[in-house]
């Protein structure tokens, strides 16, 4: 199995040796789904980026608001080919997730944005723009923190930090975390997934991609476990599942059991996946709707090795440092 040479961060235990010396960005935030939720996240955002020594070119739509997106679709739309076009900007990241990608999908040109060669950065809604890149125009993208809820939080998780700029700033990248699954496990493969919400929304569209043999990762926030049961169906019943080599879930929260569940929670409906879909289960994952999360290059190679509790993830295939 392919080794990364580089630094495994464990758990929570915070190393910050890999970001003296790493490089910074050109860095654009814009909004191209919802608004922020709260603005004085985005000043907080830059203060923390500059301060770090990276260049930050804020979008006009990173802090505006209409209905209940940043911006009219049309504005939106602009402000990506801004990304894209800007000779500034290295790294995009995300405002915030909420809702929006889905309007713009059929607009955006994935030739143009894969040719100009930036990181973008994001979850949540952010997913239906990776699939869609993947699928359509082979970019890798990366998983990972936004502009207001991560960079801008009022304490942002240094996990969160110490990982996305350790990830970014390597050619290949390791990590080592607790995962709870079927025993002793290896597979390689393609890193794909997201937000389930998403990904199920785009199932037998053209902005899904096609992975036979990936690692599929999962999460999404404010869906009862019966709605994640029926989202994970249709990932089965397409077929999605069972070209997988493994399944990983990552954070799944916001929801609230009634009486009418009668012992019917999270963990009894992964059960119930683990007998029904034929893919090794994994969860635990720190990923998601969560202060503690890894950047995952989506599209990238992935090794996966699990014995005894402990899972290495290594990543490699990605942007170049």
């Amino acid at each position: 199995m392919r080794r990364p040479a580089v630094g495994v961060l464990r758990g929570s235990s915070l190393s910050r040796k890999h970001l003296m010396n790493a490089r910074t960005y050109g860095i654009g935030l814009y909004a191209p789904a919802g608004f922020a939720t709260e603005p004085a996240a985005i000043s907080r955002a830059v203060a923390r980026l500059e301060a770090a020594g990276h260049r930050v070119i804020v979008d006009p739509t990173a802090t505006r608001r209409w209905q209940r997106f940043s911006a009219p679709d049309d504005e939106r739309l602009a402000a990506v080919v801004r990304m894209a076009e800007d000779p500034r900007v290295e790294l995009a990241i995300a405002v915030r997730g909420g809702y929006g990608w889905s309007r713009i999908l059929e607009r955006l040109d994935f030739a143009a944005i894969a040719a100009a060669k930036k990181r973008w950065l994001g979850h949540s809604d952010f997913t239906a723009f990776q699939l869609a890149a993947l699928a359509l125009a082979r970019m890798v993208t990366f998983a990972g923190p936004l502009a207001a809820y991560d960079f801008g939080a009022e304490k942002p998780s240094e996990f969160t930090l110490d990982h996305c700029w350790g990830l970014l700033g390597s050619r290949e990248y390791a990590v080592e975390c607790p995962l709870v699954g079927p025993g002793s496990f290896t597979a390689e493969g393609t890193l794909w997934g997201g937000n389930l919400a998403m990904i199920a929304h785009l199932v037998g569209t053209p902005y899904m991609p096609r992975i036979d043999g990936g690692i599929l990762f999962l999460e999404d926030v404010s869906e009862h476990p019966y709605r994640i049961e029926r989202m994970l169906y249709q990932l089965h019943h397409s077929g999605i599942l069972g070209r997988q080599r493994a399944l990983l879930l990552g954070s799944f929260n916001g929801f609230e059991l009634g009486a009418n569940d009668n012992g019917y929670d999270l963990g009894t409906m992964i059960e119930h996946a683990r007998a029904a879909f034929g893919v090794p289960i994994f969860c635990g994952l720190p990923f998601g709707h969560c202060p503690d999360k890894l950047t995952l290059p989506v599209g990238a190679h992935c090794s996966l090795a699990v014995n005894g509790g402990q899972a290495r993830l290594a990543f490699w295939g990605y942007a170049p440092a």
